[in-house]
């Protein structure tokens, strides 16, 4: 009865030691990159339109957003440099607010993220039916079929999962660049929606609502930090993997903007769900569609291979520190990768995929996560005072300032939510209120073995 026991005390080894640090500080700003950068940038100019109908407001919307992510990523960056570990927001909520909080966080992660992936999937899947003519049903199956892949190559090897990551971004920060050149070189003296009109101010609550889908497109620092503890020098990757890769967004994105300001007028792009297939239509005509799609599929599949790289890394941590099932844990002994956790992930994601659609699995995860980046943002300022000799090799400036900012924005982007999705909202508040009752049940019926 002794022999059987080896493999699992090997595979406890492993998982105590974590993933080795095979992640380079170019494929951690690339993972920042090509999760932020996904089917947002492309869907939100149209509603930030809409609801603040005015280029320079536009323009400084895109801008102030671009702040606020570098704000909430310097203070994950302060987080991630004390706590180096794979897990990100999950190890600091445990650091900073106890097993309970991270629990709770890990509970409604399980439940929320994997729409990330159906949401970046089922995107994916449309642009590419653009070229393969497929129906709904076809359209599912193929999302499904993009999370399967991309879970496989992350199974099989982390730096395979790492080279897809750098390439799928290095394409569509490449392809994007090129757009907003050719964009901006045909519109010539065009003064699309600038000159019209003298500047006004628009009303506060279309400025409010638009910063909320301007901040939703800016989303994906906290995936990266899953990835802590793969990065090699994290002390130094860490900040400037986020910082680096949130700065070239912000340029991406304030660049695409005004290049659309130049070439369409505000209500043409408010008018139209795609602005820059209408940008790009007047220079390139009927080949607009086409590029724009691939574009698009391009940029959605990127996004999904980061987050499919970082996501699991969740469970492996909370399987780790036996305040999950232990299995989820456990490093695969000849790929070092957290192949089980990799699967749950992947087999919850395909169930969203055949169920909801792109806006509810959105809102989905909007809701669902939001409220906990403001607890972590508050957890780095209650750290400061709980841990004040605790070596910080990165130190966010103007605390508790940026983690009052934050806990208003995310209150901003949840009450949105509430607003304009009530149903879907009020399920991802069950999901994290049973979380609470989940804990208390967890600490009491898990296993003698999963116990600290």
């Amino acid at each position: 009865m002794t022999a059987p026991a080896a493999p699992v005390h090997a595979s406890a080894d492993l998982a105590a030691a974590g993933p080795p640090r095979r992640l380079t500080q170019w494929t951690g700003a690339a993972a920042v990159v090509g999760v932020v950068i996904g089917s947002g940038i492309f869907r939100v100019p149209t509603g930030v339109a809409q609801l603040a109908p005015e280029p320079l407001a536009i323009l400084a919307l895109w801008l102030f957003g671009g702040l606020l992510a570098l704000c909430l990523a310097m203070l994950l960056a302060e987080a991630g440099t004390m706590f180096p570990r794979a897990g990100g927001m999950y190890v600091y909520l445990r650091e900073a607010w106890g097993e309970g909080a991270a629990f709770v966080y890990g509970f409604t992660f399980l439940l929320v993220n994997p729409a990330s992936w159906a949401t970046l999937a089922t995107a994916s899947a449309e642009y590419l039916g653009y070229f393969l003519q497929l129906d709904d049903p076809q359209r599912r199956g193929l999302a499904m079929a993009l999370i399967l892949a991309l879970s496989l190559v992350n199974a099989l090897s982390a730096r395979l999962g790492a080279l897809l990551q750098n390439l799928t971004t290095s394409a569509k920060v490449l392809a994007l660049v090129a757009v907003i050149a050719l964009v901006g070189a045909n519109t010539g003296s065009h003064v699309g929606g600038f000159g019209v009109a003298p500047p006004t101010l628009p009303p506060l609550a279309g400025m409010l609502l638009a910063l909320v889908a301007v901040l939703w497109a800016y989303d994906g620092s906290s995936t990266f930090c899953a990835l802590a503890g793969e990065v090699r020098d994290p002390q130094r990757a860490i900040p400037r993997a986020l910082l680096g890769g949130l700065g070239l967004v912000t340029l991406i994105y304030v660049a695409m903007n005004a290049v659309l300001l130049l070439a369409l007028p505000v209500e043409r792009i408010a008018a139209t769900p795609l602005a820059l297939t209408e940008a790009v239509g007047d220079s390139l005509g009927s080949a607009a569609p086409a590029l724009i799609a691939a574009l698009v599929a391009i940029a959605t599949l990127g996004s999904l291979a980061g987050c499919v790289l970082a996501d699991p890394r969740v469970f492996f941590a909370m399987g780790r520190d036996r305040n999950f099932v232990a299995r989820a844990g456990r490093l695969h002994p000849a790929t070092l990768t957290p192949v089980n956790a990799i699967a749950l992930h992947a087999l919850i994601a395909c169930l969203y995929v055949s169920v909801r659609s792109f806006e509810q699995l959105a809102a989905t995860f909007v809701l669902g996560l939001v409220p906990f980046y403001a607890l972590a943002a508050a957890g780095v300022w209650r750290l400061r005072r709980l841990r004040p000799d605790q070596p910080r090799p990165f130190r966010a400036p103007w605390v508790p300032a940026l983690a009052l900012l934050w806990i208003v924005v995310a209150a901003l982007l949840v009450g949105n939510a509430l607003l304009e999705t009530p149903r879907i909202a009020l399920v991802n508040v069950v999901i994290t209120a049973l979380g609470v009752p989940a804990w208390f049940a967890w600490r009491r019926l898990r296993p003698a073995e999963n116990s600290r």
